[in-house]
C-alpha cells in the first residue's frame, strides 16, 4: 500500500470512528420538522403563487390584509405590517406551533402554513413586490 493510500485509509477511519463515537454518544432525538420555503423565480410564478394565496384568503373569509388561522393547541403566530397592499397568511393545524411574519414596503405577499407538531418558523419581506410561501410539518 502507498503512503498517500495508507494515511488517506487512517484519516478515514479515524473519521468514521469519531463521527461513530460521537454519535452513539449523543442522545436521542424524537422531534424534528420538515421545511420548504417557495420564492418565484419569474412574474408567471409569482402571479401564480399570489393567485393561489388570494384563494387561500377567500376560502378563509379573509377580507383584511392579515390573516391567521389555528386549529389546535398551544400554537403562537404574530403579524407585523407595515406599508400598503400587503398580505400575510399564517395557518397553523396541529399543536405547539410557532409562526411570526414581517411585511415593510407595498405589495407583498406571504404565507406560512404549518402542520403537525411543533414547528417553529419565522419569515421576513422588506421591499415592494415581494412573493413567497413556508411550508412546515413539525412532530415530537
Amino acid at each position: 500500500m502507498k503512503p498517500i493510500n495508507r494515511t488517506f485509509t487512517a484519516f478515514a477511519l479515524a473519521t468514521a470512528l469519531g463521527l461513530g463515537g460521537g454519535l452513539a454518544a449523543a442522545p436521542a432525538q424524537a422531534g424534528g420538522s420538515l421545511s420548504v420555503e417557495l420564492n418565484p423565480r419569474n412574474a408567471d410564478e409569482e402571479r401564480a403563487m399570489r393567485i393561489g394565496l388570494g384563494i387561500y384568503a377567500l376560502v378563509q373569509g379573509a377580507n383584511q390584509r392579515a390573516n391567521v388561522e389555528q386549529r389546535g393547541n398551544g400554537n403562537a403566530a404574530a403579524i407585523g405590517q407595515r406599508g400598503h397592499g400587503n398580505y400575510g397568511a399564517v395557518h397553523q393545524e396541529g399543536d405547539g406551533h410557532d409562526a411570526s411574519l414581517r411585511q415593510s414596503g407595498n405589495n407583498n405577499a406571504y404565507g406560512i402554513f404549518q402542520f403537525g407538531e411543533g414547528a417553529s418558523g419565522h419569515a421576513t419581506q422588506r421591499g415592494n413586490g415581494g412573493t413567497g410561501m413556508l411550508i412546515q410539518y413539525g412532530w415530537k
